[in-house]
């Protein structure tokens, strides 16, 4: 009943991910979610954040960043990193995702998401057929909506990890 939330990944960190491997196994492009996933709800783009993506244009990768934000927010960071952005987005409608492959020149079997968020960021690219990245949300404070739905994503990441135990 779940699965169609589980991610195929699940890392603590968009830092964290091995860019270089998932390259050499044919990735070329990356959409990612924004707040939560690279910096806190509503931070601009830091110097980490600058850093992996210069990482990324190095190794090969085109980026696009996908927010249901509105475009002031989305494109000042994109600026600040370099990359394509789709605001107003409608995840986990699949528009946005399909924007971001045909603005990277890709399609769902080069292509990764990497996010926070199950209901919108992991359902979405899923539908799509891109490979997902559930990341641990980097801070705490959020926008009482998406507090109501961790809480649900509680219960899916809890029948998700027993599933992955093999139970």
């Amino acid at each position: 009943m779940f699965q169609r939330f589980y991610p195929d990944n699940e890392v603590d960190s968009a830092y964290d991910i091995n860019y270089e491997t998932l390259y050499e196994k044919g990735g070329r492009g990356v959409i990612f979610d924004i707040d939560n996933t690279l910096v806190p709800h509503g931070a601009p783009a830091d110097e980490r954040a600058v850093q992996l993506f210069v990482r990324l244009r190095r190794i090969g990768f085109r980026t696009v960043l996908l927010s249901n934000n509105k475009e002031p927010r989305v494109k000042s960071f994109a600026e600040s990193v370099g990359s394509l952005y789709v605001f107003k987005a409608g995840k986990p409608g699949g528009r946005g995702y399909a924007k971001a492959m045909t603005d990277m020149g890709t399609t769902p079997e080069n292509t990764l998401f990497v996010g926070d968020q199950l209901f919108t960021d992991v359902w979405g690219a899923k539908k799509m057929g891109i490979v997902t990245y559930l990341v641990k949300p980097i801070h705490p404070k959020e926008e009482i909506q998406i507090v109501l739905k961790r809480k649900l994503e509680r219960i899916v990441l809890f029948f998700y990890h027993r599933r992955m135990r093999g139970w």
